[in-house]
């Protein structure tokens, strides 16, 4: 446990220096400043700090040139109002604390399915607190641990999966949770890509909460224009491409293709669509000795078409994380490939007639494409010197309530995230919501179109987010036109698997 403080402290400076997962961009309230990016979630406190190995730390990110997401227009001074209070759990109940990170308007909807679950017995309260950003909450959770008052649950972003699932003492796994309080736990009900990310085989770590997976956008009103039809978006890469040149060249649009994202969009979920490794190890699901291999053909392959594209002008690179999804409800790109979870933000701010299809993929290559892969976050149960058998049944009532297919059904419709289980997206179709909203199944669609397959599972990778910002830097020197695609993939390959064996190096 003392080992795992120096990797977490490690990690909580990267995450602030570095994306933490793909998760939406939530859309600007109409009287109010932008929301804050969703946060994603905490990180596994840990005891007292020995010296361990540290991670090998990326250099300083070579800047390239990205667009700076356009400023929502200031909103009118507004009267100070006073916080209101928190609500007081009633006598007699057994309280345990819940930890989370989505800002405003996603926290009221999670705040709000919390409360209802409270209203919905009389024996348990789970207490929402909202610990600000998730790098905040990696700090506060970690200085409870410490301090043997960790919360009963905390939110955590799933490329940290692998660094909780090392923390043996600072967490309960759900499988765990639901043998020790009677629940009969069923993994089956949980959509596989969803589960499986979250799980070590068939036993479930930590409860999925909200998930997302990539959707390509697309301007219908400027498809018209280019002379393309609207309603036959392109499947393939080379489909899009093509559609990408014809935006550009008609003057239906400045830039044809960008994306949010870009390793989550563009190689994470890109090498299981095409059923090929990220690393060894299924991905790193199998064992921390794990080494990364998406420097292979495909991969570069890919890259140099992203580089082709940029040259020839239909491609855009609007920078990393979420810093280009302006860019296509601005009217400025034609296609963008975004979060599932991007469909509000979208909707809220285009002034155009769009339309979302599946993720793109090259056809020559045999079995694509496979399922996608998520983002997001799930929900993880922390250990304390003074828990009580009671809170931890609170928590597994809590989290039987949150996987009922009502309550599921109602979180996917209200935030845009993607259903957890078969059930939410069954009641949702019978609601008759996808009726009313086209193309909002189609993420639950391409997650459960295959059987996931090792490279389709998942990740499970020691100090992603220090990895993605590798791959960032050796990207951007490649748009930049500093080194070829391959140079730039083995260049990220090695530089990512010195990571890895730190991370290796600390845990074992």
């Amino acid at each position: 446990m003392k080992k795992l403080f120096v990797v977490i402290s490690v990690l909580v400076v990267l995450s602030m220096l570095s994306a933490c997962a793909p998760a939406p961009t939530p859309a600007p309230a109409p009287t109010s400043a932008p929301a804050a990016k969703a946060p994603e979630p905490t990180k596994a406190p840990a005891a007292a700090p020995t010296k361990a190995p540290e991670p090998t730390k990326a250099p300083e990110p070579t800047k390239a040139p990205a667009a700076e997401p356009t400023k929502a227009p200031a909103a009118a001074a507004a009267p100070t109002a006073t916080a209101a209070p928190r609500p007081t759990p009633p006598p007699g109940r057994t309280v345990v604390e819940f930890w989370y990170g989505l800002g405003k308007p996603l926290g009221d909807v999670l705040e709000a399915v919390v409360m209802d679950f409270n209203k919905s017995q009389d024996k348990y309260y789970v207490d929402p607190i909202y610990k600000g950003a998730y790098p905040d909450t990696m700090n506060a959770a970690i200085a409870a641990f410490r301090a043997g008052k960790a919360p009963g649950v905390v939110q955590m972003f799933e490329v940290g999966t692998a660094t909780m699932m090392a923390a043996k003492g600072a967490i309960k796994p759900v499988y765990q949770l639901a043998k020790e309080t009677g629940w009969t736990l069923d993994p089956n009900i949980y959509i596989p890509a969803v589960r499986g990310y979250y799980s070590e085989g068939d036993n479930m770590i930590s409860m999925p909460l909200n998930s997302s997976t990539p959707m390509l956008y697309y301007n219908k009103d400027a498809f018209k224009k280019a002379g393309l039809d609207p309603e036959k978006p392109p499947k393939t890469w080379n489909e899009v491409r093509a559609a990408a040149k014809k935006l550009v060249d008609s003057g239906a649009t400045k830039c044809g293709l960008t994306f949010e994202w870009p390793t989550w969009t563009q190689l994470e979920n890109f090498s299981a669509l095409h059923n090929v490794p990220l690393a060894t190890k299924a991905n790193g699901i199998q064992g921390m000795d794990a080494e990364l291999k998406f420097n292979a053909d495909l991969q570069v392959r890919h890259l140099q078409t992203l580089m082709d594209m940029a040259k020839e002008g239909s491609f855009k690179y609007g920078g990393r994380d979420g810093a280009a999804t302006v860019l296509f409800p601005s009217g400025e790109c034609g296609m963008i490939m975004a979060s599932s979870a991007a469909r509000a933000r979208i909707k809220n701010e285009s002034k155009f007639d769009w339309g979302v299809t599946f993720q793109p993929y090259y056809d020559d290559v045999a079995g694509a494409p496979l399922n996608s892969i998520i983002g997001g976050a799930s929900l993880w149960v922390m250990n304390s010197p003074n828990r009580t058998a009671d809170e931890y049944k609170a928590i597994s009532e809590f989290f039987k309530y949150i996987s009922k297919p009502e309550v599921d059904a109602r979180w996917h419709q209200e935030t845009g995230y993607l259903p957890i289980t078969h059930g939410g997206y069954e009641k949702t179709k019978a609601d008759g919501f996808y009726a009313k909203n086209p193309g909002a199944d189609l993420p639950y669609q391409q997650l459960t179109r295959s059987k996931p397959t090792e490279n389709s599972l998942g990740l499970r990778l020691g100090n992603m987010p220090e990895i993605r910002t590798i791959v960032y830097e050796e990207w951007e020197k490649a748009f930049q036109g500093q080194q070829t695609a391959k140079q730039a993939m083995d260049s990220a390959v090695k530089r990512g698997n010195e990571v890895l064996r730190n991370f290796e190096k600390t845990y074992k």
